[in-house]
């Protein structure tokens, strides 16, 4: 019965898929109204993300960023719904990537990559980036609660010769590659909210005293990798530009947390150019340091750093 479900759902979800943008961007249009007027969906967690985060702009403002940040969304669904099937030469030309060219010279030196990004533009069509490369490329992803969408989106992230990597393999996997004398490209989207438990590095990310994810560094440093951000951009509806911009040739080299920093200076500066584009209902801020400084003395919070 599993299997069958399983079926029917790639059926429907390929099938969808062959759609013409033209008509999926309709769709998108149909379902902005849905989501912004109908259901409102998590209007108060996005307006309270937008107005704590840029304290300057004014209601109208404030608005206009949530109205578009709506209408990305819907493209942001319908796109993810057409890389199920988009063929190699169309998405080649809809996403493309500047200065990955030090990227290749990098696995050329026999040095892995470490690739930095936010949810931010469509991320998930960044997972193409696998077709430009000659060596083995990976993404970390969150396995989802819903076993059969979770086995739609392997296939779908899979499609470009990047391996999905669940988030508590990573070291296993890509320090297995590493020993293998597999050099590798892997992709960290570390934006997340992290669990008190996960906390160990703050940082003021859009106004915000903020938790981040240090997992992503911590194992690129032991594995002394070269990392770079991708900064996103949308020329265009249903096209994106992505560029490398290298943080550090080695992380091994550099202070604990620095990459860590670097990366959410970069990714601020990326959300600050085009608002629109990150993923504000996410409730990023929903964890204080007021609460992890009382579930945690000052001597364990040392305790936990002196581990790293």
């Amino acid at each position: 019965m599993k299997h069958l479900l399983y079926k029917l759902s790639f059926i429907a979800w390929y099938v969808c898929s062959l759609l013409p943008f033209r008509l999926f961007y309709c769709i998108s249009d149909a379902m902005y109204y849905i989501l912004f007027y109908a259901i409102r969906y998590r209007r108060k967690v996005i307006y309270n993300n937008l107005t704590a985060s840029f304290p300057e702009k004014t209601p109208a403002e404030i608005d206009q960023i949530a109205r578009k940040f709506y209408a990305f969304f819907c493209d942001y669904m319908v796109e993810t719904i057409k890389y199920f099937s988009i063929s190699e030469q169309n998405i080649r030309r809809r996403i493309r990537f500047e200065g990955i060219e030090a990227a290749r010279q990098d696995i050329q030196k026999g040095q892995s990559v470490s690739l930095f990004l936010g949810h931010y533009c469509n991320w998930e069509w960044v997972s193409s980036l696998g077709i430009h490369f000659d060596c083995q490329c990976g993404q970390i992803y969150h396995p989802l609660e819903n076993p059969y969408f979770d086995k739609l989106f392997l296939y779908m992230r899979s499609r470009f010769k990047v391996q999905s990597i669940a988030k508590d393999d990573t070291f296993l996997v890509i320090g297995g590659w590493e020993k293998k004398g597999i050099h590798s490209v892997v992709g960290y989207i570390a934006d997340q909210a992290p669990g008190y438990a996960s906390t160990h590095y703050w940082t003021n990310f859009l106004n915000h005293d903020t938790p981040v994810f240090t997992g992503a560094e911590r194992i690129a440093k032991i594995l002394n990798t070269t990392a770079y951000y991708i900064d996103i951009e949308r020329p265009k509806r249903g096209y994106y530009l992505c560029r490398f911009v290298k943080i550090t040739d080695s992380i091994e080299k550099q202070p604990i947390f620095y990459v860590t920093e670097q990366y959410f200076r970069l990714l601020e500066k990326s959300i600050q150019r085009a608002p629109q584009y990150w993923l504000w209902s996410h409730n990023r801020w929903k964890r204080t340091r007021e609460e992890f400084n009382r579930l945690y003395s000052e001597e364990e919070r040392k305790k936990r750093l002196s581990r790293l």
